[in-house]
């Protein structure tokens, strides 16, 4: 049953032409009546033209206009690395203490870093982290002897892009409290970023068949793409 708040939300968004971003911002911040700072939230499908199945996109990026979103960051590392994990925030640091822990299915973080030295150890637990996306991925800069480094992007605004089994991609790009600029840069990256994979999975035609734009507790619209990816 839909609340009175939602009630008074425009109907029928999706049957609305494609709009820029820089139209629809405005509009999306004007039906956040809720009392938290909502998140504006960008979706995408891959174009039906494409074998989904082969399509394997996974990547990292550090939004320019930042990230509101708190995460709490584990890091496995030799010993003489902790107190660098510490001293860039991390929250839980460990050897094969942590390893165990998370054989036991303590996991009590939502990014996991973790050194070369230590992938070894930590790879044999791929069932476990595998589901939950969080086994670390030189590829994604979660694979690292510069832990410092690896924890502070994890903080300070980086978020992954990956698509699932049904070929849709799901990212935020701030929240209601965000400057429309910064709001703005932080999808354009995103685009980027995908542009990026196209070519990294040497896919043919548009890879992206449809965008939409909402906040958490908002209705969709269809998002104009600036290029065509």
């Amino acid at each position: 049953m839909s609340s009175k708040r939602f009630k008074k939300l425009p109907e029928k968004t999706r049957d609305l032409q494609a709009e820029t971003v820089d139209k629809l911002i405005p509009v999306i911040k004007q039906n956040c009546t809720t009392k938290f700072d909502e998140s504006l939230d960008l979706s995408l499908q891959i174009n039906n033209k494409q074998k989904k199945s082969e399509i394997n996109i996974r990547t990292v990026i550090n939004l320019p206009g930042g990230s509101s979103k708190k995460v709490k960051v584990g890091v496995v590392c030799e010993e003489n690395k902790s107190q660098e994990a510490k001293d860039a925030g991390a929250e839980v640091v460990g050897g094969d203490e942590l390893i165990d822990e998370i054989s036991s299915g303590n996991i009590n973080f939502e990014k996991l870093i973790c050194t070369p030295g230590m992938m070894i150890k930590l790879s044999k637990l791929g069932k476990i982290l595998g589901p939950k996306g969080l086994m670390p991925n030189p590829k994604l800069g979660s694979v690292t002897n510069n832990i410092k480094k690896a924890v502070t992007d994890a903080k300070s605004g980086q978020v992954e892009i990956r698509n699932d089994k049904d070929g849709n991609i799901g990212v935020s790009i701030g929240n209601k409290s965000f400057t429309d600029d910064k709001l703005i840069k932080n999808l354009n990256a995103v685009i980027e970023a995908l542009e990026k994979e196209k070519s990294n999975n040497t896919i043919k035609g548009d890879l992206i068949k449809q965008a939409y734009l909402t906040s958490t507790m908002g209705v969709s619209y269809k998002l104009k793409l600036g290029k065509s990816i």
